[in-house]
């Protein structure tokens, strides 16, 4: 090397030693900078939780809640208006706000949030009836409502909800309550492995085992919830093999592979109401592989899996020109089905009467939720169970990403919070109301109101942010 060359290396050697050494500061205070912002933010988040908690509780009727409030407290609404003496148990009613309350108490510690959550517990436990189970809704006036549904997550989510604050409180009231709940759900258990709509019998398709709206998804989803927080109880674990046995038994033959909305009691699919005809259903089976997959993850059972595959064909197989997925696809022929009330089969959806033709869904997008069962599909059956939980266990990398993904809706969230702790909704479009017997016509109400799902939805991003706060600072 000439002397002209040396010299000019160690000129430039000088040049970026002298450069890192000058900008090491910056990047030092950049990060100082970043890690107080993120600080400020969760300093924010945990005061922005305790303020929305704090005024949610202002709006319980006897401890429970509805759907929906007007901001001046004077009109209520479940799925239908409600008196002052009523509350939803159906999400995102009382035990979903019961969940956010819990949720709110664990990362922030909170102790009016637990006390606020157990207040919930306790209005659930007054409405269960004699069976050990809940209805839709709780009438504190009238507390004869001597029926179990499993219809949209009713009983399902109260008892996941009581579960889950046993595990926080010493409360012989909740232990009593959560026992005889899951009593009750080996008892309404059929004889084949699935659950009824509702219990007890009906006369009518509401005795069927039936998978709409999750119903037999969520009573799994319960029955593992219980097999992780009290696995001594051997009638769980049984129930479970019974379920897994169902799911395996209820999938229907090639070429349609998948899982109907309903079953009767020869294991056919069958009526329910007037506008839902038995039929293959492709949302059912994307919610039933996922079950599957939660079974074995549970049970540790490979042969549960075994129904996935030709499922995932018949999926990709069926999905329309339009991108679509009938919700609806008729036996052996394959058509899309469309029925109006009362059983007035028509050939499009634009033929539909506007009541049935909004808000049902006849047609779902489900590319998404097939593309990510698939992949979970794929792992379960490559990995172990021990393996596969460990797959879920995220990076530092993965967890930085997430944070930052979230942080604009996390932000939006606390500058849209009312200086009482309230999110409200403004202008609100909803369906109005018909008098009974009339169909809804179209025509739709708009006015402030608050919401329980905007709440529940809410302290679960905030709640989540906190979250990933804390795993990020355990990788430092």
């Amino acid at each position: 090397m000439t002397s002209k060359i040396r010299k000019l290396v160690n000129y430039c050697l000088a040049f970026v030693l002298s450069s890192m050494l000058s900008i090491l500061p910056v990047l030092a205070q950049q990060t100082l900078t970043n890690k107080s912002k993120g600080e400020d933010l969760k300093t924010r988040v945990e005061a922005a939780i305790k303020k929305g908690v704090s005024f949610f509780h202002t709006v319980n009727t006897e401890g429970g809640y509805v759907y929906f409030v007007t901001p001046d407290l004077t009109k209520k609404w479940g799925e239908i208006p409600l008196d002052n003496h009523t509350i939803e148990v159906q999400p995102p009613g009382t035990p979903a706000v019961g969940q956010a309350f819990l949720s709110a108490y664990k990362y922030t510690g909170d102790q009016k949030a637990l006390e606020f959550a157990t207040e919930a517990a306790h209005a659930l436990i007054r409405g269960q009836n004699k069976y050990g189970g809940w209805n839709h809704t709780i009438n504190f006036k009238n507390l004869d409502m001597e029926k179990v549904s499993f219809d949209d997550d009713q009983t399902q989510s109260a008892i996941s909800f009581l579960m889950a604050i046993d595990q926080e409180v010493n409360d012989e009231l909740i232990q009593k309550a959560t026992q005889r709940a899951l009593k009750m759900m080996v008892t309404t258990q059929l004889s084949n492995g699935g659950w009824p709509h509702k219990y007890p019998e009906q006369g009518n398709y509401h005795d069927y085992a039936t998978f709409n709206d999750g119903g037999i998804n969520d009573c799994i989803r319960v029955m593992i919830e219980a097999f992780q927080f009290y696995p001594e109880d051997e009638a769980i674990e049984k129930s479970l093999r019974k379920a897994a046995r169902f799911m395996n038994i209820s999938q229907l033959p090639p070429p349609q592979p998948g899982w109907a909305q309903q079953y009767n009691e020869f294991l056919q699919p069958a009526w329910a109401r007037t506008f839902e005809p038995p039929a293959v259903c492709p949302a059912v089976t994307v919610n039933n592989i996922n079950t599957l997959i939660d079974l074995y993850l549970a049970l540790g059972q490979k042969t549960i899996l075994e129904p996935i595959p030709d499922a995932l064909r018949w999926l990709r197989e069926i999905k329309m020109e339009n991108g679509m997925w009938a919700r609806f696809v008729e036996l052996g022929t394959g058509k899309p089905l469309y029925y109006d009330r009362p059983r007035i089969r028509v050939e499009r959806l634009e033929d539909l009467h506007p009541e049935r033709r909004t808000g049902y869904g006849y047609q779902s997008d489900l590319q998404a939720r097939l593309e990510a069962s698939t992949a979970r599909y794929e792992k379960a059956i490559d990995l172990t169970v021990e393996a596969l939980i460990k797959e879920g266990l995220q990076t530092k990398e993965e967890v930085a990403k997430r944070l930052e993904e979230i942080s604009p809706q996390v932000i939006q969230i606390i500058n849209e919070q009312e200086n009482t702790g309230a999110w409200i909704t403004k202008n609100d479009t909803f369906k109005k109301r018909m008098p009974d017997g009339v169909r809804w016509n179209g025509q739709y109400l708009t006015m402030d109101r608050i919401s329980s799902e905007v709440f529940n939805k809410n302290i679960s991003l905030l709640t989540t942010y906190i979250d990933l706060n804390n795993q990020l600072n355990k990788f430092d």
